[in-house]
């Protein structure tokens, strides 16, 4: 039907774990399929017949399928770079949010015919691509609303209340080595190379030396299981309903790891894109209201609070790092790669014009 294309701890960077960072099909290309490719699959793995429409996607194919019957789902068919244990993390991770939660707005993972959550496409193929169908989740992504019409004091309750519902889940992946998790961001030195202005090459020496100096208090940060991606594309939001919220997608990034990390990948993905580094505007304006509403249901030690401005400037420089490194690999998606990358230059220069010390106590 179609073809392909060619632990918990942090440790010291290394060429074995640099490697295990950019996997996961962040630089594995493939094939991409077609709208008749969805409803095939749909009706043949699902037995549901209707029409696809495809999703703007990072690393695999994403089609919303409106069903004959009225119904709508989410078809995901993986990139071959994925692994089964991988893909197996964020099913389990959705279905358990699903019990202990189930008022939170995660998509239902939904069984092919035969029962399966994860079905693999094409067996005698390699490598290998699978199938998800997930329930379809209303309302607007994040990244189409302006500022002014976003509640960000619940998006921040909404992210303390998935991640207590994370708390006790457990699954044999969990401790992957992940390029996103902002805990590698050493291991990422490499890809330095793929910055071409010399003046952002230099707020990213910047990074990673102040990085350097916060890993140790990042040592000693709770951790388990989080979402780990709480960005402005997978939070689907209904601006006239009775809950802003309305969906949590894309358990892709899933990991255990630091819950500041967390945090910081949500305060990070708050920071205004319309931004001068050298105006009048505080970067973590709206990041403070979401702040307030994560501890109307959680808790942050005040070494939490410290590291979470460090945390989320790490979570630009990885972003700047990662999507220059993937544009250059797939100049084909590069607009949608670095559609957050540029203001991030801006939101970079903003605190490194500060000390550390202005930094720590930039939410406080």
């Amino acid at each position: 039907m179609f073809t392909s294309s060619p632990s918990q701890g942090i440790c010291p960077a290394s060429a074995v774990e640099s490697d295990a960072v950019l996997a996961s099909g962040l630089s594995v290309g493939f094939s991409r399929l077609n709208t008749l490719d969805a409803i095939a699959i749909t009706r043949r793995v699902y037995g549901i017949d209707g029409a696809a429409t495809r999703f703007s996607t990072e690393k695999d194919d994403t089609f919303r399928i409106d069903a004959a019957n009225g119904m709508r789902y989410v078809l995901k068919v993986s990139n071959p770079g994925e692994t089964a244990e991988e893909l197996d993390l964020q099913v389990a991770a959705m279905r358990h949010v699903e019990a202990a939660a189930p008022h939170l707005p995660v998509p239902r993972v939904l069984p092919s015919i035969g029962g399966q959550f994860v079905v693999p496409l094409a067996p005698s193929q390699q490598p290998q691509r699978t199938a998800r169908l997930y329930s379809y989740l209303e309302g607007k992504p994040l990244d189409t609303l302006p500022a002014s019409a976003i509640d960000h004091y619940e998006i921040g309750e909404v992210l303390a209340q998935l991640q207590l519902a994370m708390a006790s889940f457990r699954h044999p992946h969990e401790h992957r080595v992940l390029a996103w998790d902002v805990k590698h961001l050493a291991s990422l030195t490499g890809l330095r190379a793929h910055v071409a202005d010399p003046l952002h090459r230099q707020l990213i020496e910047q990074a990673f030396t102040r990085f350097a100096s916060i890993e140790p208090a990042l040592r000693r940060c709770r951790t388990q299981v989080v979402h780990n991606d709480f960005n402005r594309s997978n939070i689907v939001a209904d601006p006239d309903g009775s809950k802003f919220v309305s969906g949590i997608i894309d358990f892709g990034d899933t990991v255990h790891t630091a819950v500041a990390i967390d945090v910081a990948t949500a305060v990070m993905n708050q920071f205004p894109l319309d931004f001068d580094a050298d105006g009048p505007d505080d970067l973590f304006a709206q990041a403070r209201e979401l702040l307030r509403g994560y501890l109307a249901h959680a808790q942050l030690s005040r070494d939490e609070l410290i590291l979470i401005p460090h945390l989320a400037m790490a979570r630009v420089a990885a972003r700047a790092l990662l999507t220059s490194w993937r544009a250059t690999l797939f100049p084909e998606n590069e607009a949608y790669i670095l559609r957050f990358t540029r203001p991030g230059w801006e939101h970079l220069r903003w605190l490194m014009q500060r000390d550390h010390d202005a930094v720590s106590n930039a939410l406080l």
